[in-house]
């Protein structure tokens, strides 16, 4: 069967840090499966919360079986600038993208210059796949190719968009051998699945929902686009995916990114009412079911072994789950922390990340060294053997001596950056974390529009996360050396287009527009 071969001996192998590419050549190289759900809370995975009220069976197992992170983080708490984190190793701020998502009409953010995690394992003989949601953009073909036809979601501002022909600048444009999914999240029009760079249905109507829980922008809709079934169908595809390559030679790389349980939130009937908590709860739990079956379609294919299998989130639990309710039945779906989706604070992309690899994990093993989903990148390439470039995943470290080692004897990253929908950074080091605004960044009070809430706050938070978890006593004031160490960090990151080692590059234009990166690198 593919991939039998273990890594027998890889941690002896090994100097800590990376593998050398003459060892790893010598090894079967893993599969890897990177599953990201969407909108997601810490507290929502019930290993890492054992009073919380939804109990993911499926997902504590897989935790029990391999590595549990405490600490680990996206590169954004919202969903467009961490899916580009997580494809390309660098922080989302360094695009043109400086704040904000795209939409279901947007083109495409990642330029086909760029190397993907998936371009990257091609050239490592991998067989890539993408199944899911991408929301990273992709460029539509034009009735009329004088005019884009808006970012708006009026109907009117989809009626230049021509379904009967491929897009261009696609998933596999960016490394990806297989490509299924749909361009925004499940709320975003136009609701058209496109496989290999083609829709594979023209819309012939319009959908919308309004629905407390379940509703969904209006919007061109194609006859085999169900919202209910697209969680379910994803997961077939993928599971479909497996067995196939299971009956090759060649290694497989898998991304697959979840619209759930983000807006619409669409449990099916069988678990409509399971949690005893609302819809939230519900879909929660569908997602866990489902996990439960790839993870055994993974052993039923014979793979199990020698099959790298990571689940994570891609920010924060979103106030669209009615958090208010689920907090008043007794479950904190970020857990302890300040926040959610949208935020600076760590409700916003502190995550839930969960990995398993038989051959090389030790199972039960909980870490609490900080890491950031931009890792992906360079875990893949230490893994294969594939040495980076200096303009290749520039905010990308390896996980590889964590899943070999468990805890190491060295921070893994100097630091670490997180950012908000509006913008705003933050900066993380050991125990303490820098806050460069005086609010959330987010939606959550003080929100950045709200200027009576804002009146008199100092402009930048300090926080002893060890000591004060969830964000309560800001200690700048006492502390103004950590805060100018921080800041001098985050200050050097911005500059030197990369945090990690390697040749100062540049980050991507901002086009004119202001934006925080201006005002830290400008008042250093």
């Amino acid at each position: 069967m593919k991939n039998s071969l273990l890594l027998a001996g890889l941690g002896s192998a090994c100097a800590l840090g990376s593998c050398s590419v003459e060892t790893t050549q010598q090894q079967q190289k893993p599969n890897i499966i990177y599953v990201l759900a969407d909108d997601m809370g810490y507290g929502d995975v019930s290993a890492n919360q054992a009073n919380g009220k939804i109990k993911t069976t499926h997902l504590d197992q897989l935790a029990a079986e391999g590595v549990r992170f405490t600490d680990a983080h996206t590169s954004s708490s919202v969903c467009t600038p961490t899916r580009y984190g997580i494809i390309t190793g660098r922080y989302n701020w360094r695009s043109t993208l400086k704040s904000g998502v795209l939409t279901g009409k947007s083109k495409a953010l990642i330029p086909t210059s760029r190397t993907t995690v998936a371009s990257m394992l091609q050239k490592q003989g991998y067989h890539t796949a993408f199944i899911g949601k991408w929301h990273l953009g992709w460029n539509w073909a034009m009735k009329d190719t004088t005019e884009f036809g808006g970012e708006g979601w009026d109907l009117k501002d989809f009626d230049n968009l021509d379904f009967s022909k491929p897009i261009s600048h696609s998933p596999n444009d960016l490394g990806f051998d297989y490509a299924y999914g749909f361009c925004g999240s499940l709320d975003m029009a136009p609701y058209v699945y496109v496989e290999n760079g083609m829709p594979t249905m023209v819309p012939d109507s319009v959908s919308e929902n309004t629905g407390e829980y379940s509703w969904w922008r209006k919007g061109p809709t194609a006859a085999d686009f169900d919202h209910e079934d697209v969680t379910p169908n994803l997961f077939r595809k993928a599971m479909a995916y497996v067995k196939e390559q299971a009956e090759t030679e060649d290694p497989f790389f898998l991304y697959l990114p979840l619209p759930s349980p983000h807006t619409p939130i669409l449990p099916t009937e069988e678990w409509q009412g399971k949690s005893g908590l609302n819809p939230y709860g519900d879909f929660v739990l569908m997602i866990d079911d489902w996990m439960g079956k790839l993870l055994a379609s993974v052993k039923e294919a014979g793979i199990e072994e020698n099959t790298l299998i990571i689940f994570t989130t891609d920010n924060g639990c979103s106030p669209a789950s009615k958090i208010e309710e689920l907090v008043a039945a007794g479950h904190h779906p970020n857990g302890v922390y300040r926040g959610h989706k949208a935020d600076i604070f760590e409700g916003g992309h502190r995550v839930p990340f969960l990995a398993k690899w038989p051959a090389v994990i030790e199972p039960g093993l909980v870490s609490d060294e900080t890491i950031c989903t931009t890792d992906l990148m360079a875990t893949c390439a230490d893994i294969t053997g594939y040495q980076l470039a200096d303009n290749e995943g520039e905010d990308s470290y390896s996980l590889l001596p964590i899943f070999r080692q468990g805890q190491l004897s060295q921070p893994l990253r100097e630091a670490t950056v997180h950012h908000s929908i509006n913008g705003s950074f933050a900066i993380r080091q050991g125990d303490w974390k820098l806050i460069m605004c005086p609010g959330s960044g987010g939606w959550s009070f003080p929100r950045p529009d709200d200027k009576e809430a804002l009146k008199g706050l100092p402009k930048v938070q300090l926080y002893n996360l060890k000591d004060d978890p969830s964000e309560k006593n800001n200690l700048q004031a006492d502390n103004p050396e950590k805060v100018s160490q921080l800041k001098e960090i985050l200050v050097r990151y911005i500059q030197e287009g990369r945090s990690t080692s390697g040749k100062p590059l540049a980050n991507d234009p901002i086009k004119g527009e202001w934006h925080q990166i201006d005002f830290i690198s400008a008042n250093n």
